[in-house]
């Protein structure tokens, strides 16, 4: 299903996850332009054109769609609005569906429910009232508050305990729709990156360890130290949903794993996934390239793992620190080229490799 020669590809966004896809597409001998508000992102470092102009600028827009063959997006935070207008265009994958229930966390959490995929009790709510009437529904004492959209790397969210002040958590998270999370005493925390192609074949990577600091992926490990019947079952999930949405491109599932056993859904990024970036050194075929691959109608490549790995995110002033890094044997280093350094922005991160001889004979 490949062509030749190789198709333009547009990226809506600029960040480091449009910087590695285009990348990898550069790989695979495409070209790619890139369209977002900002100037010198680093995707537009590494790619042919970037188009700079706001996502609701209909002109720019159906340029853009013009000059390339397919469309795609690195971030969920893209208004549905753009991917509908440019949908008339040229293909976007994956599609705005997709996008619309990733955007919203009720919309998430009841999509998941409704496919059979058990998340932790959750409900809406639209005002304080409406968090203190769940406590007493489910006998708790605290819960987690999220806004609906817009919220990522622990933006957007906050824990509220019923000593609280209710009305002064409520308004620092300036939103008037909220989604009520009941708090998970989880053993750990897993995501799983399944890519799927335009005829229906998916291909999931093992599932991951994730490890947090302030609510920031700080280090992945792959593959998870989890049971198989747990592997397995993550997998499925995981596939259950790439086919339930239709997938074309990537999506990672995070999940929790609670102490009693069980998996629960959390959070779909309907893109590739930080806690993804270990595939880059250690897989044939990296997540990137099967997002390039999958969205441009290529069949989806064989996710097949050569090495164990660690990731590790460079948060902020991280990236000063890189000696020990580029002075290790076994360690990869990748940044972004973002110019300024600020708390809490990823720089970069590093891929800790571990050959294992069983994998790949």
């Amino acid at each position: 299903m490949s062509e030749y020669p190789p198709k333009t590809l547009g990226i809506l966004g600029g960040g480091q996850l449009g910087r590695m896809s285009a990348m990898a597409a550069a790989k695979l001998g495409m070209r790619v332009h890139i369209f977002c508000p900002e100037e010198n992102s680093p995707a537009s470092m590494v790619s042919e054109k970037t188009y700079v102009a706001k996502y609701n600028d209909k002109e720019a827009l159906k340029e853009f769609a013009q000059s390339v063959d397919t469309i795609t997006y690195e971030f969920e935070n893209i208004p549905v609005e753009t991917v509908q207008f440019l949908q008339k265009f040229k293909p976007v994958w994956p599609d705005d569906k997709l996008l619309e229930i990733a955007q919203h966390r009720v919309k998430e959490k009841q999509f998941l429910n409704d496919i059979g995929i058990k998340t932790a009790r959750w409900s809406f709510a639209n005002s304080p009232q409406d968090v203190l009437n769940i406590l007493k529904e489910w006998n708790v004492s605290s819960v987690i508050l999220k806004t609906c959209r817009f919220g990522y790397d622990g933006k957007g969210q906050a824990k509220y305990n019923a000593k609280d002040n209710i009305d002064i958590v409520w308004n620092s998270l300036k939103s008037e729709e909220i989604i009520i999370e009941e708090i998970i005493d989880f053993a750990c925390e897993i995501s799983v990156i399944v890519a799927r192609d335009k005829i229906g074949q998916t291909a999931c990577y093992p599932p991951v360890l994730n490890e947090h600091k302030n609510h920031i992926l700080h280090k992945t490990t792959a593959p998870a130290p989890i049971p198989e019947n747990m592997i397995m079952e993550a997998k499925k999930i995981t596939e259950i949903l790439a086919d339930a949405v239709d997938l074309v491109g990537v999506l990672a599932l995070e999940l929790f794993v609670t102490k009693d056993g069980k998996i629960l859904a959390n959070e779909i990024a309907p893109r590739t996934h930080n806690s993804g970036h270990w595939t880059m050194d250690a897989c044939i075929c990296n997540q990137f390239e099967q997002h390039v691959r999958t969205v441009t109608g290529m069949t989806i490549g064989y996710p097949t793992r050569h090495s164990n790995a660690q990731m590790i995110n460079l948060i902020g002033n991280d990236v000063k620190k890189l000696e020990k890094y580029h002075e290790m044997q076994n360690a990869s280093v990748h940044l972004y080229g973002k110019q300024e350094i600020k708390e809490n922005r990823k720089m970069g991160h590093v891929n800790i490799i571990n050959p294992d001889k069983n994998l790949v004979k």
